[in-house]
């Protein structure tokens, strides 16, 4: 059943006026426990899943091309063991990680029985690295990719793309995360770079951690299946997930993986607030304080959350609020002197402006960009070069529809009828905005990175494989 979102929020706040305490004057929890002469047990939470956090593969350590082996593999979900299609063995793939300035060497091996191509969205490539449906390879092929990383820091990710078979093969499992480093974002010391406390061990995945958020439905002997409807929630491939952390700040790296319809409005228990510092195109203007995030298909956001601010041995839950769904508990356990704050200045974004020409795309029932379905062999537009231009997004229902760019990130100015507002995480750059019912938005964007051909299209799976999706040249 649904859950009212003010009733959530409102008995959150309750809550916390039991829970919370200062973020100073931390007790070192161990050694008071200690003093009293007894041991601490922590709640018992077996009833939930320890949350898989994927491997990372640093590029910048391999000498040779890092092959992902997409093929079918028997997983353990949690609760059970089923069948997914996946990169590498894990669901989710393998985290790729690479610096600004540095190139990714990769290569994909195809085991599965269809074709398939790997897209790394968000990733500025030129065309015979941006895994166009055109680029597709069949069973047993090979494709070779190797980029520059002209981009600033973010949380990418990376996803099949064959026509007409996407949201099958996401479906499936196929997906992976690309962090992106660089030296402006190594200067905030966020809670990656900060070692943990002495005496007390490091969570096995440290202080940053990548959430991917998707749905899922299984077939009678619990294998995954093609479905549009998404009955269950999954975080990084885990059914009903736990993560022990400290009591100290933590930055989550959050994805919308979601193949299907699905808008996560996401929101904290106990009172505590996201501290939004990034989106798809990486740091924000500046931080903000937010109660709710909504994330869509393909869209990310980066956050802070203190944990400082609830007592040892409790569960914070992370809610999809308008499902009604609680996707992870965050079991708060040790504490120790961490006085670390979120940067109150983030790296400076200039604006794009004075637009040379206005596009506008209407997305069509489930299957139309501008009254065209997808031709694989059409150009439907040509845009130059370095020229900064307004494309206007509108749809007149048969939303959700999460508008995709390939090839460059753009800069969200504005929206009109619906929600009729720029939300907090839509500031900054972006490269997947969310285009409900009735709503007109408005973006501007240049592309000055490569020319050759790109896509538009709606990153809801299903309407992407059906056909609204467009292809476009960059001369």
């Amino acid at each position: 059943m649904s859950v009212d979102r003010r009733t959530f929020l409102k008995g959150a706040a309750v809550a916390a006026g039991v829970a919370v305490t200062g973020s100073t004057g931390i007790l070192l929890s161990r050694s008071a426990d200690a003093r009293r002469g007894r041991r601490w047990v922590p709640p018992d939470w077996t009833a939930r899943n320890r949350l898989f956090i994927p491997p990372v593969v640093d590029l910048a350590d391999l000498t040779e091309p890092y092959q992902l082996e997409a093929a079918a593999a028997t997983l353990n979900f949690g609760p059970s063991s089923g069948l997914a299609w996946v990169y590498n063995g894990v669901f989710p793939g393998p985290t790729l990680l690479a610096r600004k300035g540095d190139s990714a060497q990769l290569k994909l091996l195809n085991k599965l029985a269809e074709d398939t191509i790997i897209h790394w969205h968000g990733m500025v490539v030129d065309h015979p690295n941006d895994g166009h449906p055109k680029q597709i390879v069949g069973t047993g092929g090979v494709y070779d990719y190797s980029f520059p990383i002209v981009q600033r820091a973010a949380l990418n990710w990376y996803h099949p793309h064959p026509d007409m078979l996407t949201g099958e093969q996401a479906a499936m499992g196929l997906a992976g995360g690309f962090i992106l480093r660089d030296d402006e974002e190594d200067a905030l010391g966020l809670p990656a770079s900060r070692p943990p406390a002495t005496g007390f061990p490091a969570p096995a995945s440290g202080y940053e951690v990548p959430l991917v958020i998707r749905d899922s439905d299984f077939d009678n002997a619990g294998n995954l299946k093609h479905s549009e409807s998404g009955a269950i929630s999954m975080v990084n491939g885990t059914i009903d997930p736990y993560l022990p952390v400290d009591r100290a700040l933590y930055r989550f790296r959050i994805l919308g993986g979601f193949h299907t319809a699905r808008v996560a409005r996401i929101a904290l228990s106990h009172g505590l607030t996201f501290t939004l510092i990034g989106n798809d195109g990486g740091l924000l203007p500046e931080p903000v304080d937010v109660s709710e995030i909504l994330v869509s298909s393909g869209e990310r956001v980066d956050v802070l959350v203190d944990f400082r601010r609830v007592e040892r041995g409790t569960e914070v839950l992370l809610r999809d609020v308008d499902a009604g769904r609680d996707v992870l508990g965050f079991q708060v356990l040790w504490s120790f002197g961490d006085d670390s704050q979120p940067p109150e200045v983030l790296p400076s974004i200039t604006p794009l402006s004075s637009p040379v020409r206005t596009r506008t795309f209407t997305f069509d029932g489930m299957s139309r960009i501008n009254g065209l379905v997808y031709d694989i062999s059409r150009i439907d537009f040509q845009v130059p070069f370095g020229d900064t231009e307004l494309w206007s997004f509108t749809t007149g229902g048969t939303g959700p529809h999460p508008v995709h760019v390939h090839g460059a990130s753009f800069q969200v100015v504005s929206r009109t009828g619906g929600r009729g507002q720029v939300y907090p995480w839509e500031r900054g750059w972006k490269d997947t905005v969310l285009l409900l019912d009735n709503e007109t938005v408005d973006v501007l964007i240049r592309f000055d990175a490569y020319r050759g051909e790109y896509l538009i299209h709606c990153h809801r799976m299903q309407h992407e494989d059906r056909g609204m999706m467009s292809n476009f040249e960059v001369v």
